[in-house]
């Protein structure tokens, strides 16, 4: 069922939030989880001159956020629950828990009040951003589902090209600056609270939990299919290491960047914070260009192996200038470029899609919470020693690691790519599974 076709709420009740305005509420997720890691990210250094933070607290920090373990551990607890309790379900309670560590952030005196602001921040995104993509994907036209799903990837970039001008803008006030960005983040978490109270469930879900349902009333026993299900599938453990290769390799580099960006440009030389924001601006703005203009335009259109190809070749390219290049300023902004183009195209938006196609409606969520989970959790791992190893050893050596991760997420994303294009979800499961996988 399409959502052109879905039916209403019930008698009387006003029409259900559908549509592309569903699409762009429920992609607020994304923009809401980047923006968090960025507005970590920029006031970092502001944290640590007014607690006295080390460089490896601030590691911890970087790792407990929304960046890493934090949305690992809410990805673990949303992915599963949107499979068996709707995906509506998480949006009622996702974002009450993210306002409340937004404001335990702004208004922290103390560095557990900050410590445990980032942590709540953190669970809730990663309840709410995989639960986020299977709901798009799931409610989107499958001739049209790339551009759906792009508005997701579209939303995660201009979360930080937004917060990054903001920041640089607000500069000046130092800490007072910080929080006025994180305000504006629980602003924009309340609106798009508000606006999800009218969601439509997915109808692909619906559809599911009624056949469940006329099953029990005929006294068919009836279970859900849980973490054991989906691990138990060959199908679905090959999807796992597929999807495993091609984003969690991928969101290491892009891990690093988002909390860490503004001290590797410290490091190669761009003293000044407003600079170091602006440049990030640059590559978030060239996100944001790439992700419409690229992946929600061609994505459905053109070979997505080629369109996966070229975004993770310019990935590597822009790593490539940071490590074998005498660092200028136009090199800087060289790199901020093909960054921002590569990621517009490249391994997460694709990751975002192929996750929905490649696993049946029972699975999922929760496949999206378990991949989230283990990407983040090795983003986490890395957060904590990449300041300390970046203080330590300097761009070139950490530079060389982030190649290393990203020619292996090519490789396996460009042998592997799934031949999914211009088909439904439902063709897609008989194709993969040999038939409809029944809830």
């Amino acid at each position: 069922m399409t959502a052109q076709h879905a039916p209403q709420t019930g008698e009387g009740a006003a029409p259900a939030v559908r549509g592309w305005k569903a699409t762009i509420a429920v992609a607020m997720s994304n923009y809401i989880e980047a923006g968090s890691i960025i507005a970590l990210a920029t006031s970092l250094t502001f944290w640590q001159e007014h607690f006295g933070f080390t460089n490896w607290v601030i590691g911890l920090v970087a790792a407990l956020s929304a960046n890493a373990f934090g949305a690992a551990i809410g990805a673990m607890i949303g992915g599963p629950l949107g499979d068996r309790y709707g995906r509506k379900f998480i949006y009622t309670y996702d974002l009450i828990l993210y306002m409340v560590g937004t404001l335990l952030v702004v208004f922290a005196a103390q560095a557990w009040m900050l410590v445990l602001g980032v942590i709540l921040t953190g669970i809730a995104v990663g309840a709410g951003v995989p639960v986020a993509w299977t709901y798009i994907a799931e409610q989107a036209p499958h001739e049209r589902r790339a551009r759906h799903v792009g508005t997701a990837q579209l939303a995660w970039s201009l979360g930080p090209a937004v917060v990054f001008a903001v920041a640089t803008a607000l500069v000046p006030l130092g800490l007072l600056g910080s929080r006025i960005v994180f305000a504006h983040l629980f602003v924009i978490a309340f609106i798009t609270w508000w606006v999800r109270r009218g969601l439509a469930e997915s109808d692909i879900w619906t559809a599911q939990e009624q056949e469940r349902d006329a099953a029990k009333s005929a006294g068919k026993a009836v279970r859900h299919r849980g973490l054991k299900d989906l691990l138990a599938s060959r199908t679905n453990l090959k999807a796992l290491l597929f999807l495993t290769g091609v984003y969690a390799l991928w969101n290491l580099v892009a891990g690093q960047m988002g909390i860490f960006m503004p001290r590797v440009y410290e490091t190669a030389g761009v003293e000044s914070a407003a600079h170091q924001n602006l440049l990030q601006v640059l590559l978030w703005t060239c996100t944001v260009i790439a992700t419409y203009l690229g992946f929600m335009l061609l994505g459905d259109k053109m070979d997505r192996r080629l369109l996966y190809g070229i975004g993770a070749v310019m990935g590597i390219a822009a790593w490539g200038v940071l490590v074998f290049a005498h660092v200028t300023m136009p090199l800087l902004i060289l790199f901020a470029v093909l960054w921002g183009v590569s990621a517009g195209i490249g391994a997460q938006a694709f990751y975002a899609l192929w996750t929905a196609e490649m696993f049946a409606t029972p699975y999922r969520a929760t496949a999206q919470g378990v991949l989230f989970f283990v990407a983040r959790i090795l983003v986490g791992v890395l957060s904590y020693f990449f300041p300390v190893m970046l203080a330590a050893q300097g761009v070139p050596f950490v530079g060389m690691i982030m190649i290393g991760f990203l020619v292996v997420a090519l490789l396996i994303g460009v042998i592997g790519a799934p031949d999914t294009r211009g088909k439904s979800l439902e063709q897609i499961e008989i194709e993969r599974y040999g038939e409809r996988v029944e809830a």
